[in-house]
C-alpha cells in the first residue's frame, strides 16, 4: 500500500470492467507496421517488379503482359484497401501520408511510361496524365496552408477509368477489346483534364478565402 487515497490518485480504487473504454483522453497512436501501410509498402514493392514483368522478352509476350497485368491489378487493388482501412481503423500515419500517394504515382507512372516507350500508347497520353498529377500535388503544397480540397466524385471516376484503361493496355488485347481499350483511355484522359481544372479553380478559391480571412484578422487587431 501507498498510503495515496485511490481519488487523489486520479482513480476510483476499483479496476475497470473487462472491456470497458479508457477515458476519453486517451489517444491511440497507430504504429508503423499496420495492415494500411503493410499493403502500401507491398504496392512500392510491386513496382519494379512489373517493369520487369511488362518488359520481359521484348515487352510483347502474352504471357509475361498477363502476369504484369496480375502485379498491376494487386497494386491497384491494395490502393484501394489501405486508404480506407487507415481510415476506418485510425491507421492514419505520417509515412502512410507520404509513401500513398507515391505508391500511386509510381505504379501509374512506371505502367503509363513503359507502355509508351513499347509504343502501345501515344506519348501525348502519358504525358497529360502525369503532368495533371504532377501539377495537382504542387497545387495542394501552393494551397495546404488554407485548407485540404477533398476528394471529389470526378476525381474517384477518373481514378478507376485510368486503372481500368492502363490495365488493358498492359493486356496483349486484340480486336474489339483492343477497340473498346482505345475509348476507356479516351475517357480517362478526358477525366483527367476535366478534374484537374476543376482542382485548380477549388485551389484559387480557397487560396482566396484564406488571404481573405488572414486580412480581416490584421484588420481586426490594428
Amino acid at each position: 500500500m501507498t498510503g495515496v487515497p485511490a481519488s487523489a490518485a486520479g482513480g476510483t480504487g476499483r479496476r475497470p470492467a473487462p472491456g470497458a473504454k479508457v477515458g476519453a483522453t486517451a489517444v491511440h497512436e497507430a504504429g508503423l507496421w499496420n495492415i494500411a501501410n503493410i499493403l502500401t509498402m507491398i504496392r512500392l514493392v510491386l513496382v519494379p517488379g512489373f517493369v520487369l514483368l511488362l518488359l520481359a522478352d521484348g515487352g510483347y509476350d502474352p504471357a509475361w503482359r498477363a502476369w504484369a497485368w496480375a502485379a498491376f491489378a494487386v497494386a491497384m487493388i491494395t490502393d484501394i484497401f489501405d486508404g480506407h482501412l487507415a481510415r476506418t481503423y485510425n491507421l492514419v500515419t505520417d509515412f502512410g501520408k507520404i509513401a500513398d500517394p507515391i505508391a500511386d504515382k509510381a505504379i501509374m507512372g512506371s505502367a503509363l511510361i513503359c507502355l509508351s516507350w513499347l509504343g502501345d500508347l501515344p506519348w501525348w497520353v502519358t504525358g497529360v496524365i502525369l503532368g495533371r498529377e504532377l501539377g495537382i500535388t504542387l497545387m495542394r503544397f501552393w494551397v495546404i496552408r488554407y485548407g485540404v480540397i477533398p476528394a471529389s466524385r470526378g476525381g474517384k471516376m477518373k481514378t478507376l477509368a485510368q486503372g481500368t484503361a492502363v490495365g488493358m493496355y498492359v493486356l496483349a488485347l486484340t480486336g474489339p477489346l483492343a477497340t473498346l481499350r482505345f475509348w476507356v483511355m479516351a475517357l480517362a484522359v478526358v477525366l483527367t483534364v476535366v478534374t484537374g481544372l476543376d482542382y485548380i479553380r477549388q485551389a484559387v478559391v480557397l487560396r482566396r478565402k484564406g488571404l481573405a480571412a488572414e486580412l480581416a484578422v490584421e484588420r481586426a487587431a490594428r
